[in-house]
């Protein structure tokens, strides 16, 4: 990843995209939030602050997750007895391990002289066996060998004699493993709680991680039920899918005490979803329907209340869920645990999701809705999964673990499902945000962008997935936001009623089983069967595989004199290897308006098609606007005649179209610019009505296009800049004023705003670019106000712009302030990050020389954040040569700490400024004698690429100087 308001119901359509849309901005926070780590030095990292990300995963690199290769269909399992036994103690000192023993109950299907599962980073303990036939008490067939095939990620039990088709037996394997901190697979992770150093143990088995924790049959198909047993240090406790029914005591070889927990016999699930934690931490809970839902987190934070919202918001949206798909969640109690650290924003394990914590922590005091929105989709995704989603969030598991996908090719019906349903149980917490907003804005227009530039597509076939191809791979954007997006269409086109008749169907059919997407065509075209209201130009199968089985998606181009449509694919034109033709054609549903009015939905399933009710009169006023609201997953290209009519319109009555399709008619036209389909001065007649805009959202795409972020600091050397600052500053100061008010008087008004939250940052940071004077004078104000009163808050909103012109347009006093802010004992995470930037913002060259010596020194700053600060200084107006001087000239003790990596940042940013052959041969000279021989030819061939670029950028901007010289007095 619409809104409710007044707890009145929210057809699906709205709550979901919204949800969606959350769900990716969730997923770019949090990913953003555990690039975060404090750069101050210290001994030891104190708890992260709550409700804030712990501190980044070890670099360390993960598996290929994995060797793809499927395990021969002689066996199938039915039933697994699983020990485990974690030799931690609290307290001990490393290294770590773990022993095992698993039986596994299987039906043989074909006759085989040699067992073969799953098992990796693995060592045998003790002597494998094979016992059965079960139907011969006593029976057993001996085990000649048994070998592990590292490479392919199996162990193969050799025979001596033979597995019969149709009886049962059971593999007996002991084993052994190291417990690294390594966020996959069963791992171990350090915290502090409460001022105690600490650790826990917990798992995180998906894709395939499963084998490196136990033999096993880790294929997402090969179902079974599991009996679970862990021996725990007896200070822990220890967590799995299903409620413990037993504990006792052990002793080990030495005599020591052990605690043993035993859990019920779980339901049928794939491997990936077994889950384990074992710590010393308190939970909250409560009873939703007869399901026992806790929530654990470090005692500190369960003390504090950090995690009483997500466990208030748990239960409802599990009830919300049930009803709406009318399948009861089908074990007994749900935790949810929260980490200091984990490898992804969530985990559905069934019965035992875990998380980050940033994803289920709130301050009681925080009243924000973005906050909560966060930690209300990530809830609703993963709880979703508990039918049938999974790996980032918590609402929707009915997806993925009822009903899980035959292989992970079809990853998309797991996660983009769950992606797309988050949204309603968000939308059912917390009605206060406008998720169909936030779905064009957070999931549409980001994938749109990713999937025009990446060649795959959403259902990937079984032959493409192999070798070497690694399954972390699918889980990308196209996976969740695609699929997301797809989902919505599909609703779409449906009605919201068929939909969710023909998912309920689908789950009911396929629980506790398997499933692929043309299972869930033919249950939706049973339902489209069974009635007349609904009426599709083909089958479901041939309608959906157009859009998962071919990789892009379309742009249609509509031509008002004939009422014509064509449908191309959406390429780069600018690309010569793009402009290929392409037989690309997809079944597009097509809404519509005209003049206001909606009309009937519509199909294209041809290339192209003549509409003759779409083609419009001579009179200014006669409009057409396709793909209301987002409904399909496409672009639309207007001819010159319907553009000219929609600018005519903005200007006059802009609220005449929606606020979607606001912002997608101007993310389309500026993306269409940007692939060479139509030229920059059409997007840019579209911004003339710009004044009359109050919606933030649609502000901010404006702005990324007009002034995006890694551009602010050249666009000053072009004769652009002046035009764009009178043009943009005169459309800019109605809403910029609106919200200015808001942070002068009253800025908690703003706490329902989700949009204010998340976009108006970028609004002041470009009127402070652009040097609107009350911006500054606020910043000033604010930053001021900080310095007389150290326990002053600056609005979070804009805090990081405040802190930024607050050192810009003051002297070494605000400066000085801002590095004893930086260094005091108190400060928190993200304050440290904002602090680390606005000392960069110094408009004083001696400032940001001293600033740039500072970040030399290993007892001002930990290594990490010397590349940063150079990072900061070098994006600058004034601090770009600076800096670059500085590498240059301290580059033999840089190179010591940072060495190629460093090198790369440096031309990422310096790439920048490139346009001249003098320039190019001034940074080639220092990365010839810096960089061994087989890296100069990359290197040369990416200055010589970001000359290129900045020569087209160049021509662009001389164009939009041109179009602004005609039009900047309008």
């Amino acid at each position: 990843m619409g809104s409710r308001g007044g707890g009145l119901y929210v057809g699906r359509r709205t709550a979901t995209v919204g949800a969606a849309l959350l769900l990716a901005l969730l997923v770019a926070l949090l990913a953003l939030a555990a690039l975060y780590g404090r750069c101050r030095q210290e001994e030891a990292p104190p708890p992260p602050p709550p409700g804030a990300p712990g501190p980044a995963a070890p670099p360390e690199p993960a598996p290929a997750a994995g060797s793809v290769r499927r395990l021969p269909p002689h066996l199938l399992p039915l039933h697994y007895d699983l020990e485990l036994w974690p030799r931690v103690r609290p307290g001990q000192a490393g290294p770590f391990s773990f022993t095992g023993q698993v039986n596994v109950t299987v039906r043989c299907l074909q006759d085989t002289d040699a067992a073969v599962l799953h098992s990796a980073g693995l060592r045998s303990r003790g002597t494998a066996a094979v016992l059965g036939p079960l139907s011969e008490p006593g029976a057993a067939v001996e085990v000649a060998g048994l070998r592990h095939e590292e490479e392919d990620e199996v162990a193969v039990l050799e025979l001596r004699g033979r597995l019969r088709a149709g009886s049962r037996y059971v593999l007996q394997l002991g084993f052994q493993g190291r417990l690294e901190e390594i966020l996959y697979g069963l791992f171990l992770t350090r915290y502090t709680d409460q001022g105690q150093s600490s650790m826990l143990i917990a798992s995180q088995m998906e894709p395939t991680y499963a084998r490196r924790v136990y033999p096993c049959f880790d294929e997402p198909a090969m179902k079974a039920t599991f009996n679970i047993r862990i021996v725990h240090d007896p200070s822990y406790v220890a967590l799995s899918n299903m409620p413990a029914i037993d504990v006792s005591e052990v002793n080990d070889e030495n005599g020591s005490l052990w605690t043993v927990t035993t859990f019920n016999t779980s339901l049928k699930m794939s491997t990936y979803l077994t889950a384990f934690v074992i710590c010393d931490f308190d939970y909250v809970t409560r009873t939703e329907r007869g399901n026992e839902i806790r929530i654990w987190a470090r005692k500190e934070a369960v003390k504090n209340g950090y995690v009483d919202y997500a466990l208030n918001i748990t239960g409802p949206i599990f009830s919300f869920l049930e009803d709406i798909l009318n399948v009861s969640y089908p074990l007994p109690k749900t935790d949810l645990v929260a980490l200091p650290d984990f490898g992804a924003g969530g985990m559905e394990n069934w019965g035992l999701m875990i998380f980050q914590e940033a994803s289920l922590m709130n301050l009681p005091s925080d009243k924000f809705t973005s906050r909560k929105a966060m930690i209300a989709l990530i809830v609703s995704h993963e709880l979703g999964h508990q039918a049938y989603f999974e790996i980032f969030f918590f609402i929707f598991k009915w997806f993925g673990n009822l009903v899980t996908m035959n292989w992970w090719n079809d990853l998309w019906l797991k996660e983009g499902l769950a992606s797309y349903f988050e949204c309603l149980g968000a939308a059912f917490v917390e009605p206060k945000i406008s998720l169909e907003k936030i779905f064009y804005t957070r999931i549409v227009q980001p994938i749109l962008k990713e999937d025009s530039e990446v060649v795959r597509t959403l259902s990937e076939s079984e032959d493409n997935i192999k070798g070497s191809f690694s399954l972390l791979l699918l889980f990308d954007n196209i996976t969740y936001s695609k699929g997301a997006s797809i989902t919505w269409m599909l609703s779409g086109f449906l009605t919201e009623k068929l939909f969710i008749q023909a998912l309920t169907s689908y789950l009911k059919e396929f629980s506790f089983s398997n499933a692929n997407q043309d299972d869930l065509w033919t249950h939706i075209q049973m339902v489209v069967d069974a009635q007349d209201e609904v009426q599709l130009p083909a089958s479901v199968k041939q309608i959906m595989d157009s859009w998962t089985c071919q990789d892009g998606f379309p742009v249609l181009t509509l031509n008002l004199t004939t009422g014509t449509i064509r449908q191309e694919q959406f390429l780069n034109k600018k690309n010569i290897n793009s402009t290929d033709s392409y037989n690309t054609t997809w079944i597009i549903p097509i809404s519509w308006m005209r003049n206001g009015s909606s009309q009937p939905l519509t199909w294209l399933d041809k290339s192209s098609k003549m509409f003759p009710e779409m083609q419009v009169s001579e009179s200014e006023y006669d409009w057409i606007l396709l793909n209301v609201n987002i409904s399909g997953y496409y672009r639309v290209n207007y001819d010159q005649l319907n553009l000219k009519r929609l600018a005519h319109l903005l200007e006059n009555d802009p609220k005449a179209i929606p606020a979607v399709s606001r912002f997608q008619l101007i993310d389309d036209v500026f993306a269409l610019t940007h692939f060479g389909y139509v030229p920059i001065e059409t997007a840019l007649e579209l911004t003339k009505y710009l004044a009359r805009e109050d919606e933030l959202f649609i502000w901010n795409v404006v702005l990324l296009n007009l002034v995006p972020d890694n551009l602010e600091s050249t666009l000053r050397n072009y004769e652009v800049y002046p035009l764009l600052k009178k043009y943009l500053l005169k459309r800019m100061l109605p809403i910029y004023h609106y919200y200015a008010g808001f942070i002068r008087q009253n800025v908690d008004a703003l706490e329902e705003d989700y949009f204010a939250q998340v976009y108006l940052e970028k609004l002041f940071a470009t009127a402070c670019w652009l040097g609107l004077q009350d911006c500054l004078d606020l910043s000033s104000e604010l930053y001021a106000k900080w310095m007389d009163n150290p326990e002053y808050k600056i609005p979070l909103l804009i805090r990081r712009i405040v802190c930024c012109y607050g050192v810009a347009v003051g002297s070494d006093k605000e400066w000085n302030f801002a590095w004893d802010m930086y260094n005091h004992t108190d400060s928190i995470e993200e304050d440290e990050d904002i602090l680390l930037h606005a000392m960069s913002c110094a408009k004083e060259s001696w400032l940001l020389h001293r600033y740039l010596q500072y970040g030399l020194s290993d007892t001002l700053f930990s290594s990490n954040c010397t590349s940063d600060i150079i990072s900061h200084v070098m994006t600058k107006d004034i601090g770009h040569r600076i800096a670059w001087e500085f590498v240059t000239e301290n580059w033999p003790l840089l190179s010591q700490g940072y060495g190629q990596r460093l090198l790369y940042d440096v031309l990422k940013v310096m790439g920048r400024f490139v346009n001249t052959d003098v320039q190019i041969q001034e940074l080639q000279v220092f990365y010839n004698a810096t960089l061994e021989e087989d890296d100069r030819e990359a290197i040369t061939l990416l200055l010589e690429s970001a000359k290129l670029e900045n020569i087209e950028r160049r021509k662009l901007l001389n164009k939009i100087a041109s179009w602004l010289e005609k039009n900047v007095d309008d």
